[in-house]
């Protein structure tokens, strides 16, 4: 065996050990508050909503993945029609008879609809149980109530007590509990909970029509209870006391329970998910797509062709195509060139003739001059007007052409006279 097949297989026998160690490992102790009734972690309402039956023998217990509004606001239609789909028969099951609205949250979330409904509904004789920390303002605002955390340092190095109060003190603050729960013959109980889930107390304002069924042991209110038309509201600042790492607790469990007997026993009650998982379905961005056949095969090609280009683009690019410079202009050195070429030979002739014929070839069309004579009267006398130049000149220019084209030899002097000639005609006529 080779050093590389070794090192190769120590690799492999490291990451199967890896993968072994990852799977079998304990899983960690999940501690969110969900309060999700199918959650089985300490902080999931799995043991309540499971005991719900037995609580409320012969009774419906449903579970609600739809926004409060859209539950109950066909109760705000006075006028129904019998033969309409809002009729009896038509209606949400909340809608069909009385029952009890149970919410445990760690935060109460409701619009302005939400909390029109959610009253109209109590008013008719139903009661809503919401448990939470915190409130929305619009529930807040119409019961003049607020929730505070209790953060003083002898409640949070302490185990907080609640006490349930019957028929004990003053009657604003005093209330009879029909409990359904071996405490029926007690008149105050006490329940030790850990200080983080009684954290949160109700904070009455003028007007609060609430009264105390529960308080903690610094005697503020964590249990409310608001009698709102023919119904009632019962509040509870402290959902984590109806978890399941509390009802697990035989000294705990009976506080939770005790709670819910405030319920009506003889009507149906309907557990709200929707403020913890959301609309009852799929709930995905691509939800639409999945639905329609045309939509998803669109998706289905167009990721299949990304695909594609991905692949091809990506062999493509895969071999270096190299960078070819550009070829350079020489013109201009190869006129260098040449006329190095003619300078060093001393024959100026070529170059002049270069130079008049190049001239001729500017005035036929420069100046639409096609069958150019300059011998013809006419022809120069048409130049100097279209140049805008005297006429001697224009005749000076064409004898000292017609005298370096007949001269049997040009010398330097002359071209650089011809080029001056020529080079002040065009800056003149051009």
């Amino acid at each position: 065996m080779t050093r590389f097949r070794a090192f190769l297989l120590g690799l492999v026998a490291l990451f199967t050990a890896f993968v072994l160690v990852e799977y079998f490992r304990p899983t960690p102790t999940n501690w969110r508050q969900t309060y999700i009734n199918h959650d089985k972690i300490p902080y999931g309402t799995y043991v309540l909503y499971d005991a719900l039956a037995s609580l409320f023998p012969g009774q419906t217990v449903s579970m609600v993945r739809q926004p409060i509004a859209n539950q109950l606001l066909p109760t705000l239609d006075t006028d129904i029609n019998p033969d309409s789909a809002l009729s009896a028969r038509g209606l949400p099951p909340l809608l069909r008879q009385q029952a009890s609205y149970v919410f445990i949250n760690q935060e109460f979330s409701c619009s302005r609809l939400d909390r029109d409904a959610l009253l109209r509904y109590v008013a008719q004789g139903n009661t809503a149980f919401i448990a939470a920390e915190q409130f929305d303002n619009f529930l807040q605002d119409t019961l003049h109530f607020d929730t505070a955390p209790d953060l003083t340092l002898d409640s949070l190095m302490s185990r907080q007590a609640l006490r349930y109060r019957n028929n004990q003190g003053p009657a604003s603050q005093t209330a009879t509990l029909k409990l359904l729960t071996p405490l029926r013959s007690s008149a105050t109980q006490q329940f030790r909970f850990s200080t983080d889930d009684v954290r949160w107390h109700f904070v009455a304002y003028t007007g609060c029509p609430a009264t105390v069924l529960a308080t903690d042991a610094r005697k503020q209110p964590v249990l409310l209870r608001v009698a709102y038309g023919k119904g009632n509201l019962l509040l509870s600042s402290t959902p984590a006391v109806f978890s399941n790492i509390v009802l697990l607790q035989p000294s705990t469990a009976t506080y939770a329970f005790a709670a819910m007997s405030l319920l009506p026993a003889n009507r149906a009650v309907f557990w709200d998910e929707y403020q913890k998982q959301g609309a009852l379905g799929e709930q995905s961005l691509l939800r639409v797509l999945k639905q329609n056949i045309a939509l998803r095969w669109a998706l289905y090609t167009s990721l299949a062709g990304l695909a594609l280009f991905a692949f091809f683009e990506a062999r493509r690019r895969q071999r270096i195509i190299p960078i070819l410079k550009p070829l350079p202009n020489t013109t201009l050195l190869f006129t260098r060139t040449v006329a190095s070429l003619y300078r060093q030979g001393s024959n100026h002739a070529p170059i002049a003739e270069k130079k008049i014929g190049l001239f001729r070839e500017q005035l036929r069309y420069r100046l639409q001059e096609p069958e150019l004579d300059l011998n013809d009267d006419a022809t120069r006398e048409r130049l100097a007007q279209k140049a805008g130049i005297p006429r001697p000149q224009v005749d000076e220019l064409i004898k000292l052409i017609h005298r370096i084209e007949t001269a049997p030899q040009v010398t330097a002097h002359d071209l650089l006279r011809l080029s001056r000639a020529l080079s002040n005609f065009k800056k003149a006529a051009f």
